[in-house]
């Protein structure tokens, strides 16, 4: 998993030319290559990039396929678990026919159905620290799905360690947010962006915050949460529009309401070898 090409990581521009679209690809992304914001040259970094995406579940579901539709060339899943029945009530990516399948295997096979032209690389494991070390080079951009603090926390130290954008969310019940994660770069005030721990500096303690099998969740509000994510890695990969970095999005379904808040880094940057 050596390939790099890094549309999203300013660290890691490729000087290689980018493979052209094929007629099929042209006819496919259309709707996107008439967006003078994405045009023909944002269609072929979407076919160069290379996303890891934790987790197969409720967020990943519409984030895997979201971005296979939209033409992201390699799409890789982590996740360690099988599809249950009550997964499907928001798990859209899966179907009463894969029911105990592996979730990446499910996942792979839709995507296959949907984009013939994406590359789905499987990780049957749960996303770990030395998950990163061993594969997380071969990617431009993370994105976290995942339910549990633990691994949003690794995902964003693997992240700012690796240099790579991380696109993170969450939802429980009736509410999501979300946000983008650029630490090892500047802002434009010369200060260092924040990082996951500039907004959540603690995990919260064990059973304060109950998983979706005990308080319940509505599944159209992660289709919401996921859809968003990947539109903010769809913006990092071709640089339109403006991602939220130092921003946190919140969605509020009940009252059909969405609020900002900004945050900034609380700590001072720390020095980095090379």
């Amino acid at each position: 998993m050596s390939d790099n090409t890094s549309p999203a990581s300013s660290g890691r521009d490729s000087i290689m030319p980018m493979e052209p679209l094929s007629p099929d690809e042209i006819a496919r992304y259309h709707r996107h290559i008439l967006l003078p914001e994405i045009g023909g040259a944002g269609q072929q970094k979407l076919k160069a990039a290379r996303v890891l995406v934790i987790g197969a579940g409720g967020l990943g579901a519409p984030i895997l396929q979201y971005l296979a539709a939209a033409g992201v060339g390699t799409l890789g899943i982590a996740d360690d678990d099988h599809v249950s029945l009550s997964n499907l009530q928001r798990q859209v990516i899966h179907d009463s026919g894969t029911i105990g399948e592996l979730k990446t295997e499910s996942a792979a096979q839709a995507i296959a159905r949907l984009n013939p032209h994406i590359k789905a690389i499987r990780f049957t494991e749960r996303f770990s620290a030395d998950v990163a070390r061993r594969y997380l080079s071969g990617f431009d951009l993370l994105i976290d799905g995942s339910d549990n603090f633990d691994t949003r926390y690794t995902a964003a130290d693997a992240a700012e360690e690796a240099r790579i954008p991380l696109v993170t969310g969450a939802v429980g019940r009736f509410d999501g947010s979300l946000t983008v994660l650029k630490p090892y770069e500047v802002a434009e005030d010369g200060i260092a962006n924040p990082g996951y721990r500039d907004l959540f500096p603690e995990a919260p303690p064990a059973g304060l915050i109950p998983a979706c099998a005990e308080a319940g969740i509505i599944g159209a509000l992660t289709g919401v949460i996921g859809t968003l994510m990947a539109m903010e890695a769809i913006k990092l990969i071709t640089g339109a529009g403006d991602p939220l970095i130092g921003r946190l999005l919140l969605y509020d379904a009940l009252s059909a309401r969405f609020d900002t808040i900004r945050y900034k880094r609380r700590r001072a940057k720390q020095s980095r070898t090379a």
